[in-house]
């Protein structure tokens, strides 16, 4: 049984991958894989109570990702519909595409560590969107949002999830994290920056819309600002209350929705309608959310057959160095999820194997953290920036994977050259 759900898995995978030829949404393929490897689970000889609890907890680490998701989509639809990323464009002064894609790659990069990944990219891509006229410099951004995502996220305790996960199992501490990931995460992010930057070198842009505003300016500042400063709450709301990110994003999600009714309360409902969280939730990419959902369900499955556990013992037993394990780990949390092989550690090695802020705990936050980057898919940002910016799989393995690699390596040079002058 187990070999058949590894093959399940991987005809799935590869539907995923050739999506445009195959002329079937991701989610479709996605939802089916991850239905027939927890059917597979079902009918592998586990009690079918045991099988349904699994399926019941996983679903709800899954939901609340998806929760989340649903979450800072929506609050970057509202501020979209208010013209708030066409506020931030105006102040853009800036017309050349080498400095506008620094500007937004570092912007993202530290924007990351203090919100988190995910909702960062939603954020700047959407931005870069609004901005760039040219499809092709689209997604050429939007890799580099998705490399620089990543990185800024795997320096803080509450900007990638696996760092998070490590934080509250008492793997690392917050300011240990920040001090030795720090200059390995900006090199993941500079490298891609540096390589990608002659591409552009001496091409001017013009927006791709109009500075006209649709709403009135006051209205769209004040969104704009709220919807920051929300997002902004959300990592506070959780380290105040320890509740999951989700219920956070939700809080947040629920007084913008109060601040927007509010704002447009004598407005007639027909000109009002597109300024409301409403008109925001139908603009969502739906199928984007199910894909998420079909590929989680997919790897939870496989958790649950205790693969990830035999691939991390099998590597233990082959790489015993730590600096080989890391890497390795790094590059297969692009093809499978970094939570659950994080999960998978958090299992297999105490604190007494490696104690808190161990090298290898460190260095597990940076690869796992970056390695996603390599594949468009390997991510929660590229999950999302591949459904805003409509990315083709394959495209991105082609041109980005390749520079993403290269920030990843460097990244782990730098992070071994600095244990060892210090």
């Amino acid at each position: 049984m187990t070999s058949i759900v590894i093959i399940v898995f991987v005809i799935g995978y590869l539907a995923v991958a050739f999506e445009q030829a195959l002329k079937l949404n991701k989610a479709a393929a996605a939802l089916i894989t991850g239905v027939l490897c927890w059917t597979l689970y079902i009918f592998s000889g586990v009690e079918k109570e045991h099988a349904v609890e699994g399926l019941l907890h996983h679903l709800g680490e899954i939901s609340s990702i998806l929760f989340f998701l649903l979450g800072a989509m929506t609050i970057v639809e509202l501020i979209d519909n208010h013209d708030g990323f066409t506020i931030i464009a105006n102040n853009i002064k800036t017309r050349n595409k080498v400095k506008l894609l620094w500007i937004i790659s570092l912007i993202t990069f530290f924007l990351s560590a203090i919100l988190d990944n995910l909702t960062t990219a939603i954020v700047m891509t959407s931005l870069a969107s609004r901005m760039l006229k040219n499809k092709n410099d689209r997604l050429w951004f939007a890799g580099l949002i998705v490399i620089a995502a990543n990185a800024g996220g795997v320096f803080s305790p509450i900007g990638d999830v696996t760092t998070t996960m490590l934080w509250i199992g008492g793997q690392i501490t917050a300011t240990n994290i920040i001090i030795e990931l720090f200059l390995p995460s900006i090199f993941v992010c500079l490298i891609p920056l540096l390589i990608v930057s002659p591409k552009f070198r001496k091409q001017s842009f013009d927006f791709n819309e109009t500075k006209e505003l649709k709403v009135v300016k006051k209205e769209g500042i004040i969104i704009l600002i709220m919807g920051i400063i929300l997002l902004l709450f959300v990592p506070i709301f959780k380290m105040l209350t320890h509740l999951p990110p989700f219920m956070g994003i939700l809080l947040s999600l629920g007084i913008l929705w109060v601040v927007q009714a509010i704002l447009h309360f004598n407005k007639e409902q027909e000109n009002k309608y597109k300024l409301t969280v409403s008109h925001a939730l139908e603009k969502i990419d739906t199928p984007s959310i199910l894909f998420f959902l079909g590929i989680l369900l997919s790897v939870s499955a496989i958790q649950s057959f205790g693969l990830l556990k035999q691939i991390a013992v099998s590597l233990d037993n082959l790489l015993g160095n730590i600096y080989l394990k890391g890497t390795v780990l790094g590059l297969i949390s692009s093809i499978v999820d970094n939570v659950p092989l994080v999960a998978a550690l958090q299992g297999m090695y105490d604190l007494n194997t490696y104690p808190t802020d161990h090298h290898f705990w460190e260095f597990i936050a940076l690869t796992t953290g970056t390695g996603g980057s390599a594949i468009i898919i390997g991510s929660a940002a590229g999950v999302a920036v591949m459904g805003i910016e409509k990315i083709d799989f394959m495209w991105y393995l082609k041109k980005i994977s390749w520079i993403a690699i290269a920030g990843f390596i460097t990244g782990i040079l730098v992070f071994i050259a600095q244990a060892l002058i210090f």
